[in-house]
């Protein structure tokens, strides 16, 4: 896992999103970032120290908040609220993919994932998550699924 200092930038690596065709019945709208062509950033954000990890309204508010300034297109929030540790287990589905979570709030401690193709932004998702949660430590690790090296 990478801190969130050592997070890559894609504005430096300035990544865009292509249409590779072969026939206009095949469109692969590939993400190209550093030569790299690939289908989707997914992000593994740990936050350790985090508070309100038991709020739905606010777990909700933070997807609907990442989804939006991720440039991302929401299908379906579903959320599950555990008792009596009061964990969440969450997913937004999401026509470039899905966010999901789980917190276990007596440690303080959650679990998301981020996983974003097409022209969204996941990375952006970190600081709203920062802002909802107030954690004392990030975690974020990176891979960039369908790395396609022939393309």
């Amino acid at each position: 896992m990478k801190s969130l200092d050592h997070m890559p930038s894609l504005e430096a690596g300035a990544a865009t999103c292509n249409p590779i065709t072969q026939s206009d019945e095949n469109l692969d709208h590939l993400i190209i970032r550093d030569g790299v062509a690939y289908a989707g950033t997914h992000l593994i954000i740990d936050l350790w120290g985090a508070s309100h990890l038991d709020e739905l309204p606010r777990m909700e508010k933070a997807f609907i908040d990442c989804v939006n300034e991720c440039g991302a297109t929401l299908l379906h929030i579903h959320m599950h609220h555990f008792t009596p540790n009061g964990g969440i287990s969450g997913v937004a589905v999401l026509a470039e993919s899905h966010i999901s979570v789980h917190t276990w709030p007596e440690r303080d401690y959650a679990a998301f994932d981020v996983f974003m193709c097409g022209d969204a932004k996941p990375e952006l998702a970190v600081e709203i998550l920062q802002k909802a949660f107030s954690p004392s430590r990030i975690e974020v690790g990176e891979n960039l699924r369908g790395r396609m090296d022939d393309v």
